[in-house]
């Protein structure tokens, strides 16, 4: 069975057998369901039943030391194309295998480990990256924000994990009148060759299960950065751009994917106000930023 899914104008697919027990797992996946499209995918993925051969030669390239509860995910450059080893976690061995072709487009996905969580970690993350790797020379961003709307725009908080982004969000729902959910974690960003820079929600969410298929114009990005007062600085173009570019997902080693992100950032720095909220995680951090960035 095939299913095709769009997320922020672009189609993709994943392949799995008919009566696999892990398709109505991926309930999150159903708002952004669609029929198969007449032009290209973006990518497609396909569950496979058997390992790939391990004893090929691969290269590695990229394997960046994580703390605990961080995803691990080591990427292999082999003779025609990729291959990822992913782990929910560093004490958890990698049993999610991803192999691809040279410009990520076609994938099969391994999984050596029965465990429902784990195979929907594999399912998940897969997707993911190579939604990040695929959309980048297509003026998409795929974020690490926490997305909130309000008045018919959309408020990106970004910030390392665990420092606040869901948090700030929460207030915005709690205080700020007509604010809603969009994302929590991992929404996605384009900017139009017409100018606009529209948000988009993801099947991808974090830890809150939030998978809404919805859509708005960038009001703003916040950094929240703690601090014992509450004061919100508009950013010049290069710190907004450096704050973008460390939010973004992708490949950056990459020639192709690389010089998609920086034409992308650079359209929206231009074009869309970019902020640091210093705060507490109070009721007036979330007034002293939509004070400003609402008006």
């Amino acid at each position: 069975m095939i299913k095709y899914f769009k997320v922020a104008g672009h189609f993709f697919s994943l392949s799995m057998p008919d009566t696999c027990s892990l398709w109505p797992r991926l309930t999150q996946y159903e708002p952004f369901e669609t029929g198969a499209p007449e032009g290209k995918l973006l990518f497609g993925m396909e569950l496979v039943r058997d390992m790939f051969d391990a004893s090929a030669p691969r290269e590695l390239v990229y394997d960046a030391p994580t703390e605990d509860g961080q995803t691990v995910i080591r990427l292999y450059r082999e003779a025609d194309g990729w291959s990822f080893d992913m782990s929910p976690d560093k004490s958890i061995e990698c049993k999610a295998h991803l192999r691809t072709s040279a410009d990520f487009t076609s994938a099969r996905l391994y999984l050596d480990n029965r465990r429902v969580s784990d195979a929907l970690f594999g399912i998940n993350n897969a997707m993911m990256l190579l939604y990040a790797f695929c959309s980048a020379p297509l003026g998409t961003l795929e974020m690490h924000a926490s997305m909130t709307g309000n008045s018919g725009k959309a408020y990106l908080f970004l910030a390392k994990s665990g420092t606040g982004k869901s948090t700030h969000s929460s207030l915005w729902l709690e205080h700020i009148p007509g604010s809603e959910l969009m994302n929590d974690d991992n929404p996605i960003v384009r900017a139009w060759p017409d100018g606009r820079v529209i948000a988009y929600g993801s099947p991808w969410s974090g830890k809150t299960p939030c998978y809404r298929n919805v859509e708005a114009p960038v009001g703003a990005f916040v950094r929240i950065r703690r601090s014992p007062e509450n004061k919100i600085t508009a950013l010049g173009l290069l710190e907004a751009y450096a704050l973008l570019y460390s939010s973004s997902s992708g490949f950056k080693a990459d020639k192709t994917i690389a010089d998609g992100l920086h034409a992308t950032l650079e359209q929206i720095v231009t074009t869309t106000p970019c902020y640091v909220l210093d705060c507490r995680p109070d009721e007036e951090a979330a007034r002293v930023c939509a004070a400003e960035v609402l008006k």
